[in-house]
């Protein structure tokens, strides 16, 4: 098995596949596109939705302590005043007034040229998975044209909310090369603003919103009220959120429209809140491993405590190594009880529980595992994608494209293929089939082409499994069917009651 020899090869190699066989493609694309927003295709929304469907199965209906939510898009404005998001929701944003461009503060980075002890210029490069080596050649490349003479020290990469009000003029765009037009970082709150009602005025200002969560905080005493929900106990949601990202980057990595997998774990506020935070870290691990996953390509980075908010106990990030480097993929945060308290203050109503044991009430803490579905389908394309050499049944050598999907997520399980379409015996078989089998699977049904053809389609696909509808099937007893495994390509005859207890055992 072989991938694309370097990580821009890779993603490149990702992207032409996500368009070509109707993964991903670009919205609007007709009409050029907009940046930050991408629609899924028929295999795509099938891939997306078997990871949101087995993540809902495994959080919500396989568990006895968790149970299931959906908010609206748009809540009162004062949900996200309460919560922070008004005020302080914002990313650092900073413009070159020469190109126009806007950067992200700290995606952008920049570092003192120094030779021989003393600084002679700056140099600058936008985040990627070569920073460091990036500045370094851009350090070289200056003191070799402008002729300087001596030692030039290894750069030290810093991103620019580091640069000090001296500085900043002196660090060049990277749009023009130039120092000079570069803004100093000012707040640029990314929430979408629309308008609620006939009125546009200030009166009925609201907010796409930004994160899945708040609304499970703000329906807490609905869930506790109208359920039989006991300490510990978690809400789930899936649903879209929006931030207007000032820079989305990495195809769906970083987008503007994007889908999250939310859980708010509620725990005593006596109880051991790092225990639970570590078995919920270990829970998101394995899941990931369980839709596919490589354990190889899954780190933790645990947030430094001079970086948390001032309310949280602790935040865990699961990374993940993408093809433009590793990043944050999974956030597992120990919120304590800030946002129910804010919410109850905001609003005046208690956000409480009662403790039979003590009799007192109080307010619940939270576990937080939130993650978005966009980086997750990603991820699995990433870790999936492979190329190959394979010599077909003339000894010719030829490249196959695989996508070794987990049979979980997979959009399509099965292709039923009979050997011929001009055969009615066989396509009738075939068809019955495919018929059974669609009653609980997601299968596709292919006649076109050389056998061979149809087995490379399905392999770009990630489907599994392909059976074939010969003429063993139709002339010798035991009415049974070639089945060929998408990842070894090896072959062999199997009955109908074999084939649905394979899928039984492999698609959970």
């Amino acid at each position: 098995m072989s991938t694309p020899a370097d990580s821009s090869n890779l993603m490149e190699a990702l992207v032409s596949l996500a368009k070509r066989r109707g993964f991903i493609y670009a919205s609007s694309e007709i009409y050029g596109g907009l940046n930050g927003f991408f629609d899924y295709g028929p295999l795509g929304v099938e891939l997306k939705r078997n990871i949101r469907d087995a993540w809902w199965r495994d959080m919500v209906h396989r568990r006895d302590d968790v149970v299931g939510i959906e908010t609206s898009i748009i809540m009162h404005p004062k949900v996200w005043e309460a919560s922070g998001h008004v005020a302080g929701f914002s990313d650092p944003l900073v413009d070159c007034k020469a190109s126009k461009q806007r950067y992200r503060a700290d995606q952008l980075f920049w570092s003192p040229v120094v030779v021989d002890g003393k600084t002679v210029s700056y140099v600058s490069a936008l985040e990627s998975e070569k920073t460091t080596e990036d500045l370094q050649a851009a350090a070289e490349s200056f003191k070799r044209k402008k002729a300087i003479v001596g030692t030039l020290a290894p750069v030290v990469a810093k991103d620019f909310t580091e640069a000090s009000v001296e500085e900043i003029p002196l660090i060049p765009s990277p749009a023009t090369g130039e120092p000079g037009s570069l803004t100093a970082p000012r707040a640029f709150n990314m929430m979408f603003q629309t308008n609620v009602g006939a009125m546009t005025d200030a009166s009925s200002v609201a907010y796409l919103r930004p994160e899945t969560a708040q609304g499970m905080f703000v329906d807490f005493k609905n869930v506790i009220d109208t359920t039989r929900v006991k300490l510990p106990f978690g809400i789930a949601q899936i649903g879209k959120s929006f931030r207007n990202e000032i820079t989305p980057r990495n195809f769906i990595f970083r987008s503007r429209e994007f889908e999250q997998m939310e859980m708010e774990y509620f725990i005593h506020e006596d109880a051991d809140w790092a225990t639970c935070h570590e078995e919920w870290i270990t829970w998101c691990e394995n899941w990931l491993k369980s839709i596919g996953l490589p354990e190889s390509h899954l780190s933790r980075y645990a947030h430094p405590k001079e970086k948390l908010a001032f309310y949280s106990r602790g935040t865990v990030d699961i990374m993940f190594k993408y093809p433009f480097g590793v990043q944050e993929l999974w956030g597992i945060a120990a919120r304590g009880n800030y946002d129910l308290t804010q919410h109850a203050n905001a609003s005046g109503k208690p956000q409480e529980m009662f403790d039979e044991t003590t009799k007192k009430k109080f307010v619940p803490h939270v576990i937080e595992p939130a993650v978005g579905t966009d980086r997750i389908f990603l991820a699995v394309l990433a870790s999936a994608y492979a190329e190959e050499d394979v010599t077909d049944e003339k000894g010719n050598v030829e490249k196959r494209t695989v996508l070794r999907l987990s049979p979980r997520i997979a959009p399509v399980k099965v292709a039923v293929l009979p050997l011929l379409k001009n055969k009615e015996a066989l396509t009738n078989r075939a068809k019955a089939l495919y018929t059974k089998l669609k009653r609980n699977y997601a299968v596709q049904y292919d006649d076109g082409g050389a056998i061979g053809k149809r087995y490379r389609r399905q392999d770009e696909a990630g489907t599994p499994w392909c059976v074939t509808i010969d003429f063993d099937t139709i002339e010798k007893e035991g009415d049974t069917f070639t089945l060929r495994e998408r990842d070894s390509m090896s072959q062999k005859r199997v009955t109908e009651a074999g084939l649905f207890a394979l899928l039984a055992e492999h698609v959970y």
